[in-house]
C-alpha cells in the first residue's frame, strides 16, 4: 500500500488500452496539458480484442488496486469489430471472476477516442477516486498467497 504525505491512499491501476483509440487519447491529454491522477499505468495492446482476459489476475496477484479497460467506441474499431469481441468475453469472464470472489468494481471499461484527451483525464480520475475510496485490494492477494502456499498453481 502506497501513500503520500497526507497519509491518502495512493491506489495502483493497470489500464489496458487500444493502441488505435484510448493510447492515442492518453497522449493527446499528456500533450493538452491536461492534469489527471498518476496512478495509472498503461499496457497498450493493438485491440481491446486482443486483451487476454487472464492479465487482469495477474494484475490483481501483482499488486493492482484496480483496472481500467479502454478502447474504441463501439462501431468505431480500426480492426473492425474487436471492441465487440472483447465485451462479449468480458461479459463470461466477469461471472468468473464474481464467482472467485473478485471484486468487478474494481474494473472499469471505457470507450475512449482519439479526440477524447479530456474524457480519458475523466475516466483515470473517476477510477482512481472510487478505488481510493475503496481502500487497498488486498482479498486477491491472499488468495493468491493460499494457492501459491498450497501448490495449487504454477507459473
Amino acid at each position: 500500500m502506497e501513500e503520500n504525505n497526507n497519509n491518502i491512499f495512493e491506489p495502483r491501476i493497470i489500464a489496458f488500452v487500444c493502441n488505435w483509440c484510448t493510447y492515442a487519447g492518453a497522449d493527446l491529454t499528456g500533450t493538452s496539458r491536461i492534469k489527471y491522477a498518476t496512478n495509472v499505468e498503461i499496457v497498450r495492446f493493438p485491440c481491446t480484442g486482443r486483451i487476454d482476459f487472464m492479465l487482469l489476475l495477474k494484475a490483481f496477484a501483482g499488486g493492482a488496486d484496480g483496472i481500467i479497460i479502454s478502447g474504441c467506441h463501439p462501431n468505431d474499431c480500426h480492426y473492425t469489430s474487436g471492441n465487440f469481441h472483447a465485451r462479449r468475453r468480458w461479459m463470461v469472464f466477469r461471472d468468473m471472476l464474481d464467482f472467485m470472489g473478485i471484486d468487478i468494481e474494481r474494473i472499469r471499461w471505457s470507450w475512449v477516442s482519439a479526440a477524447e484527451g479530456a474524457k480519458w483525464a475523466d475516466v483515470v480520475n473517476d477510477t482512481v477516486g472510487k478505488i481510493r475510496e475503496m481502500g487497498p485490494y488486498t482479498e486477491y492477494k491472499k488468495a493468491a498467497k493460499f494457492l501459491e502456499e498450497e501448490k495449487i498453481i504454477h507459473e
